[in-house]
């Protein structure tokens, strides 16, 4: 089957991220990245429980937190925890992040998959107090050039510096002149471990499946590192078709098979 085809039989709040919580840690390394402090005011933009809230308040000591999710079952929860830490500073919302105001954010915490929704969001993020930080995870804002990057852990400041390419926005994310199979199994191993459980046992299938978009997605556009399809690469195409049935090199544009 196509990859499109796998990911489809997969859970869809799965695939949108909606029921994916980022572990403890991976919030600890965020805002250390984002070098959140008691003067930030954080957003965590889908809060799901409020684990990322909680983190930002008693770790960092924001002056500060405010979680937004569209599940008012998540948000249920969120304020029991909340009201069980004592935490007077914080706001839950349960609504729709495309209304919601958020004017007042120093940091922003923004890790959405759906493409109609980030692109709408960047008009309302690029109006934001100068300085904001925006924080993505794995993909960068549409047309917009890093100022900071911490792979999978990527962050925009207000106002935003536009890329005149897509071309030049992942080489400015990946740091690197062009993309070989090392940088790509280096960064998609870098998200399995940023956004995996201690206790998972598909991390190395997912880190195939990573890089090989990584790689495949720069040998399109350009910027891969020779002209030849890498051997590593050529061994998991054949991998994933063999054993698990998953077709990739169609993904390759015609002239590279």
């Amino acid at each position: 089957m196509k990859i499109e085809d796998y990911l489809a039989s997969l859970p869809q709040s799965i695939i949108s991220g909606q029921d994916v919580q980022l572990p403890d840690n991976a919030f600890r390394e965020i805002f250390r990245f984002a070098q959140l402090n008691k003067d930030d005011v954080f957003y965590h933009l889908g809060c799901g429980n409020g684990k990322g809230i909680i983190i930002a308040f008693e770790e960092c000591g924001v002056k500060k937190v405010v979680g937004i999710d569209s599940d008012k079952e998540k948000i249920s929860l969120a304020k029991k925890l909340l009201e069980g830490k004592k935490i007077s500073n914080g706001v839950l919302h349960c609504e729709d992040i495309l209304e919601s105001d958020i004017s007042d954010a120093t940091v922003i915490l923004f890790w959405f998959s759906d493409q109609n929704i980030i692109e709408k969001m960047v008009p309302k993020f690029s109006n934001l107090k100068q300085g904001c930080k925006i924080i993505t995870i794995w993909g960068p804002l549409p047309g917009v050039l890093p100022d900071k990057v911490d792979f999978p852990y990527i962050l925009n400041v207000v106002p935003f510096k536009k890329a005149s390419s897509l071309q030049e926005q992942i080489l400015a994310v990946f740091g690197t002149d062009c993309i070989d199979f090392v940088v790509a199994w280096e960064f998609a191993e870098r998200y399995t471990r940023a956004i995996g459980s201690p206790d998972a046992g598909n991390d190395r299938f997912l880190t195939i499946l990573q890089s090989l978009v990584i790689w495949i997605n720069a040998k399109n556009l350009g910027v891969a590192c020779g002209h030849e399809i890498p051997v590593p690469i050529k061994n998991y195409i054949s991998l994933l078709r063999t054993y698990f049935n998953i077709d990739v090199e169609y993904l390759l544009n015609e002239d590279q098979v």
